[in-house]
């Protein structure tokens, strides 16, 4: 059943157009956790310890496409709700071609950086070669990699979520399968790991390029354009919030292996490496649901559907609640057979396991504040989408990640972003509260 941004939604309704993208999202998540799972049994901590630290740099990589994507599928979604679709598809391919000529600039000029980069996060000679091996190979799929990030925002705005989860599901097929052929099968170790990904990647960036290039049945399709410079400041200024995530989230995955190398070396790099690997798949409940969701806002609002903004509101707050309860909990339970998973043994299993349950206790608030921040990017207002998302993920990270450990050691690294989290919710809900009649998501008149 095709499900239209005009229609009004139910909870039922609302879960079905939504649940595509954040299965979407998971699975994204989870052939990473494959890749960390292959890499930790079959190379060594060493090398999961490598991929922690050169991960952040993809991350403010990967940040163009959640950008363009964010911000983009929100101005391409208003204007669509404004009636004018001939617009909106010009707008769409004038985003992806950028995006495919920044991911060739990135591609060319990270070979000749990632030596550096590596310099800069490590001096052991092992972890160093590693990072650099690993670095390299990924870098040569980064165009496809930021289509894919960008392309998973487009495909909820064309009304095609379930096509994007079809995509994004195959490129982590193919990404698990070749973990297992490359570094078991032919013993290619962290190589094998990295190619495995490029493969996944590609896919997952050029089957969609074609599909919009060819006539298709979807809202969106590549067509002539030009440079809307307007336009295109716009998408990166509503998108803001999203590349200041990924840039301020890298920053602070530096600061936790600082602190966490500085207080038990090299192991406890590895140990946070675990953790963000799994919670990276809770979170992503949470992007999922809000790049679900803002197409169905910026929709709404373009439209002037103050009606079916204030259902949407009210019916996500909830939903939030409930998966940040269901979330932890799961957390909680899984915990020790999770960290099983990756090979850990003796005293760098107990501190994954505490890690984890503490680390866990801040999905109760998480998804308020992910919701929040894509609220208003969806409302094409970036700058509180920006500023929401730069205390969350810098600000508060940075002052609790640096302050925490001089009262409660290693256990004041896991619990920073609990800190991080609960100061977030202040300020989101303030926003949240002083916006509300600006744009008319406050009221009673929502329907159940």
């Amino acid at each position: 059943m095709r499900i239209q941004l005009s229609e009004h939604f139910t909870y039922k309704k609302l879960l079905m157009f939504v649940v595509p993208s954040i299965v979407m999202m998971v699975f994204t998540s989870i052939y990473s956790v494959v890749d960390g799972l292959f890499v930790s049994n079959f190379v060594g901590p060493d090398a999961v310890a490598a991929i922690n630290y050169v991960f952040p740099w993809f991350m403010v990589l990967g940040a163009i496409g959640f950008m363009l994507g964010a911000g983009g599928s929100a101005l391409v979604s208003k204007t669509m709700g404004e009636g004018d679709t001939v617009k909106a598809n010009k707008y769409f391919s004038m985003l992806v071609y950028v995006t495919v000529v920044l991911g060739l600039i990135i591609a060319v000029a990270g070979q000749f950086a990632i030596p550096a980069a590596a310099k800069l996060v490590t001096d052991d000679e092992v972890i160093y070669g590693y990072c650099v091996l690993y670095g390299r190979i990924l870098l040569a799929s980064q165009p496809f990699f930021i289509l894919q990030n960008i392309f998973q925002s487009f495909f909820v705005t064309a009304e095609k979520p379930r096509l994007g989860l079809i995509v994004t599901a195959s490129a982590g097929v193919i990404n698990m399968i070749l973990d297992a052929v490359f570094v078991v099968g032919f013993d290619w170790g962290l190589t094998g790991a990295a190619a495995a990904t490029v493969t996944g990647q590609v896919f997952g960036g050029l089957f969609p390029l074609i599909y919009f290039a060819c006539k298709n049945k979807s809202l969106l399709r590549l067509v002539k354009t030009k440079i809307y410079w307007s336009a295109l400041l716009k998408s990166c200024t509503n998108g803001s919030s999203e590349f200041l995530s990924n840039l301020a989230s890298a920053v602070v995955i530096m600061l936790y292996n600082y602190q966490v190398g500085r207080l038990v070396g090299n192991e406890g790099v590895a140990a946070y490496g675990a953790i963000g690997y799994v919670m990276m798949i809770f979170y992503s409940v949470f992007i999922g649901y809000a790049v679900g969701s803002a197409p169905l806002i910026g929709y709404n609002y373009g439209a002037d559907n103050r009606a079916e903004l204030k259902n949407l509101f009210r019916k996500s707050t909830v939903i939030m609640a409930v998966a940040g309860i269901l979330m932890t909990s799961l957390s909680e339970v899984l915990a020790n057979p999770v960290i099983m998973l990756f090979g850990y043994e003796g005293e760098l299993f107990e501190m994954t396991v505490r890690g984890f349950r503490i680390y866990s206790v801040a999905f109760l608030l998480t998804g308020f504040n992910v919701f929040g921040s894509f609220l208003f990017t969806a409302l094409n207002n970036g700058l509180v989408s920006g500023i929401l998302s730069f205390l969350r993920t810098l600000v508060f990270q940075v002052a609790a990640v640096m302050l925490l450990p001089l009262v409660i050691k290693l256990d004041g690294v896991w619990a920073s972003v609990i800190f991080s989290e609960f100061a977030s919710l202040i300020v989101t809900a303030t926003f949240v509260i002083v916006n509300g009649k600006r744009y008319g998501y406050f009221g009673k008149t929502a329907r159940l």
